[in-house]
């Protein structure tokens, strides 16, 4: 994926997230001020309940009191039920609706007339602070306000007709509805200021969740997107979360969504789970190089690196673990030290073909003319050499070139199996190695959408190193094709040669490096290219075949048609914590000469 595309992506869900986000923050308001509004009217209820049963006790004990006042208690209750399960609230903050004085008003007025006709020393005064608070706390400061003063109105008016307006008893009643409702204005405040303080607060969560979200939308999108694996590993081993290029590093694949996986679980991993042990114990970070080697798909060479995270200044029980293909890094060395050396190739292997071209036409003249069998064994060392020279400025012009990358897709399907014996037959006939050579093929049904030409370079480059580097024996040099798995094709050409040393490997497939004086260095570099733009890999190994051990030389060549399945064997699967089944396919050795497998040392 290219920078502008994910530059493109994170605009889309920066500004989809912000619309999401302000709807869900308005969503999450309106639910929360629904919660608590039914919370109220729940309460209001649960009081009016009380009342109408305390009433009810009133006059079935002749304690005293209207019998009218059952009827109120009765009617409050049907209007607190219907409050609570047909009415839905308005929006919060909205002053003087009819709801407000259906519920407040309601509730002052049945409290005000049980207070004024209720005998027998029952107080309802503690009653009126429920719509004081469903004022202060659902409504506007004001509408609380209104409400504080009415209540201490009324008990200020209740006071002056319970008895004479002077005297002792009179200042004490006057005295005590003061300090209620002044209680009342103290409570409507303070309800309102915590309930607009509790608003802001929820608001300030709600935009923090947002941003949050909106970060960890932004991070996955940039691991996902990461070239570099990356893994969180429990102190157990457990892989707890991998981005998409750590699980193809690791597995070639993607697995379930629910699967779990365990670094121990395979003897290619230990490396890594030797270094993330090694790191917990240790308490800081390390890397190291390793290789992975994989059954199915060429090896695989990584650097690694290891963090621990970090709570409250202290070291976490998470390791996270990057995994860097090596592969990548040289070819991104590669591709800095060809765009300098490009041009100045092409420019320098123009100039040589002009003036090879004259040599080469002089020389076949100056053949035409000389007799003698010194001079004949002249012009042919000169032939010879402006040969060599004309094939290793071709080489150069290839390499030079820019050939984008192609998808698999793009060239027409080719029977691997045909075109490898109509290869082999022409090259052993003009190499005259039809001795040493041996062909297996077991891939009938395949077809691969690679071009013929660049199938045939590719074959010829392998097949020339070979015949440089075998015994000379009988079967010496192998080509092999077989299945891999449900989509690739195998093709490998194997001689008997000797172990290639450690710092000839490193430098394996780099352009103008041979262990040769007399090779341009670019053979394997152009095979690794040509693989390379049709979405091929190539790798090397050392192998065991008939008894003998020799250089493999394989790529992994993408199938365009599924005839390869009904010849794959069944699935081996290994097991991983939690029940979760990762499935990795095993793939036969097929049976060659002598029926020998060819197996890996």
């Amino acid at each position: 994926m290219s920078t502008s595309d994910i530059h493109s992506q994170f605009a889309a869900s920066w500004y989809a997230g912000s619309d999401s986000n302000s709807t869900q923050e308005r969503e999450q308001r309106m639910r929360a001020f629904v919660r608590l509004w039914r919370a109220f009217m729940r309460a209001r209820v649960l009081i009016a309940v009380v009342l109408l049963a305390l009433q009810l006790f009133v006059v079935v004990t002749r304690s005293g009191g209207a019998q009218w006042l059952v009827v109120i208690c009765a009617v409050h209750l049907c209007a607190t039920l219907l409050a609570l399960y047909l009415w839905r609230p308005v929006a919060q903050g909205k002053p003087l609706h009819i709801q407000w004085l259906l519920t407040i008003g309601v509730d002052v007025v049945v409290f005000a007339l049980l207070q004024s006709f209720q005998t027998g020393g029952i107080n309802y005064t503690a009653l009126f602070a429920l719509p004081v608070l469903l004022a202060a706390i659902l409504g506007p400061l004001t509408l609380a306000l209104g409400t504080a003063a009415c209540v201490t109105l009324y008990l200020l008016g209740e006071a002056a007709l319970n008895g004479p307006l002077f005297g002792d008893a009179a200042t004490a009643r006057f005295l005590q509805a003061s300090l209620t409702g002044t209680g009342f204005f103290l409570v409507a405040v303070l309800a309102n200021q915590l309930a607009i303080r509790l608003a802001r607060e929820e608001a300030l969560a709600a935009s923090s969740q947002a941003a949050a979200r909106t970060q960890a939308q932004v991070n996955e999108l940039v691991i996902d997107n990461l070239t570099i694996g990356v893994l969180v590993v429990d102190p157990h081993g457990v892989v707890r979360n991998a981005n998409p290029a750590a699980k193809t590093m690791l597995l070639g694949h993607a697995p379930p969504q629910a699967t779990k996986l365990l670094l121990s679980a395979r003897s290619s991993w230990h490396n890594l789970s030797h270094l993330v042990q090694e790191t917990f114990t240790r308490g800081e970070a390390l890397e190291m190089e390793t290789t992975i080697d994989n059954e199915d798909r060429p090896v695989q060479r990584l650097h690694t690196r290891t963090r621990l995270t970090a709570q409250n200044g202290r070291r976490a029980g998470l390791c996270v673990l990057f995994l860097e293909d090596l592969r990548e890094v040289e070819a991104r060395v590669r591709t800095e030290k060809l765009a300098s050396m490009g041009r100045m190739s092409a420019a320098v292997a123009h100039e040589i073909r002009n003036p090879l071209s004259a040599i080469s036409q002089a020389n076949a003249l100056l053949d035409e003319e000389v007799q003698a069998p010194a001079q004949k064994r002249l012009t042919r060392m000169i032939d010879q050499n402006t040969q060599r020279l004309s094939r290793i400025v071709d080489d150069i012009l290839n390499v030079a070139r820019a050939q984008p990358s192609q998808s698999p897709g793009a060239s027409s399907a080719l029977p691997i199996d045909q075109t490898v014996r109509q290869i082999t037959r022409e090259w052993a006939r003009q190499k005259q190695a039809e001795r040493v050579l041996g062909v297996h093929v077991h891939a009938p049904a395949a077809h691969i959408a690679f071009d013929p030409e660049h199938l045939r370079r590719l074959l010829i480059n392998l097949l020339d190193n070979a015949l440089r580097h075998a015994s000379g024996q009988a079967a010496s040099i192998r080509i092999i094709t077989q299945p891999s798995g449900g989509e690739h094709v195998r093709l490998s050409v194997w001689s008997d040669g000797a172990a290639l040393e450690a710092s000839v490997m490193r430098h394996l497939f780099e352009p103008f490096f041979s262990s040769e004086s007399r090779s341009s260095g670019l053979g394997l570099y152009i095979c690794r290219e040509l693989c390379e733009r049709y979405g091929a890999q190539i790798a090397y190994r050392r192998t065991r075949l008939d008894q003998r051990e020799g250089n493999e030389f394989y790529a992994l060549i993408p199938a365009t048609n599924a005839a390869l399945a009904p010849s794959l064997p069944m699935q081996e699967s290994l097991q991983y914590p939690g029940d979760s089944m990762v499935p990795r396919t095993g793939f036969p050795d097929h049976p060659l000469s002598g029926g020998a497998p060819l197996t890996t040392r």
